[in-house]
């Protein structure tokens, strides 16, 4: 598949649940989040179906997201049947960890291939400052069991803000000396409104890169395969790399692969776009493989050429990043 701007388009994200097990601060509020509901989220059959007409149409990669995927019961056997389709798509998942621990056998055994770990501070209370909740043990006895499992390489998702953890970027940068990961620094995006977060705390990719020159030199790293947005670099004598993803100050609009699918059945195809096409809808009333297809190139052929986040008139939509699968 490809958009009106020739980009192709192979990579579908699933959200599987809104629920999730932190309060982080640049997602959500304290109070106040409610549920879509269990008759609002997809069964897994539902969205096994939308996965398998995605592969017949050339989607080669899955990640699966929240909310916390993890919180969701079935997992384990929705990777499996997707790991079973017959493109071999590459199943992946983002995590927050907490949960990680007790399901990184299980997972690699269903067919899963790698994990993300969002990880925001190496800092115990800073931790619970930013999640609301206290976890920072757990989430890397998570990191650990995971690794053991050979679900790498693993990646760890960082975002630095002003003010608040973009002084840890050095830290997470020579994780990288000592283990083979990849810590990638993504751009705080302020995807929607009333947050304890604003958009003046975005901590540059420019910024980044610096705060990484200090430890060592950086060698930019090729990339094959079906990539993403991020810039590849290594730190000289380094087993790991590190990743900077300039979602907001350069964009990475340009490359992107990528549809999203929320836990209540929306098809969206780009991140901060307000449009949505109602998959779960149509599904229930008994739509044919064809018009999910068809749905499936209309979202396609919407893709915007990139994001508004900077433009003076860009509003942020009601949705929330936990809403929407990231």
């Amino acid at each position: 598949m490809r958009d009106s701007f020739a980009r192709k388009i192979d990579y579908l994200r699933i959200s599987i649940t809104d629920r999730c097990n932190l309060r982080c601060r640049y997602c959500m509020p304290e109070v106040g989040v409610p549920s879509v509901g269990h008759q609002a989220v997809m069964s897994y059959e539902e969205l096994l179906r939308v996965a398998r007409v995605a592969v017949d149409l050339g989607v080669r990669k899955i990640r699966i997201t929240g909310g916390e995927p993890l919180v969701r019961k079935g997992l384990i056997s929705f990777v499996s049947e997707l790991s079973r389709l017959p493109q071999h798509p590459e199943i992946t998942l983002t995590t927050n960890g907490l949960l990680l621990a007790d399901n990184a056998v299980p997972l690699k055994q269903a067919g899963l291939s790698r994990v993300n770990v969002s990880l925001d501070s190496l800092q115990p209370e800073r931790f619970a400052e930013m999640t609301r909740r206290e976890g920072l043990d757990q989430v890397l006895r998570g990191i650990a069991a995971a690794e053991a499992a050979d679900l790498g390489p693993i990646k760890i998702n960082v975002v630095p803000i002003l003010g608040v953890n973009a002084d840890e970027i050095a830290d997470f940068g020579r994780l990288t000396f000592v283990h083979p990961w990849q810590v990638r620094f993504i751009e705080f995006m302020p995807v929607s409104s009333g947050l304890d977060y604003t958009p003046e705390q975005l901590y540059p990719a420019s910024k980044i890169e610096a705060d990484l020159q200090q430890l060592a030199p950086l060698t930019r790293e090729e990339r094959h395969g079906i990539v993403g947005p991020a810039r590849i670099y290594r730190l000289q004598g380094a087993q790991g790399t590190v990743g900077i993803i300039p979602a907001v100050s350069e964009h990475f609009c340009g490359d992107c692969n990528r549809l999203r699918l929320t836990a209540d059945g929306q098809l969206r195809p780009c991140l901060f776009s307000q449009q949505e096409i109602d998959l779960l809808s149509i599904l229930r009333q008994g739509c044919s493989d064809e018009l999910l297809a068809e749905l499936l190139g209309k979202s396609v052929r919407d893709k915007p050429e990139r994001h508004g986040l900077r433009d003076a008139d860009y509003t942020p939509g009601k949705r929330r990043m936990h809403g929407i699968g990231g």
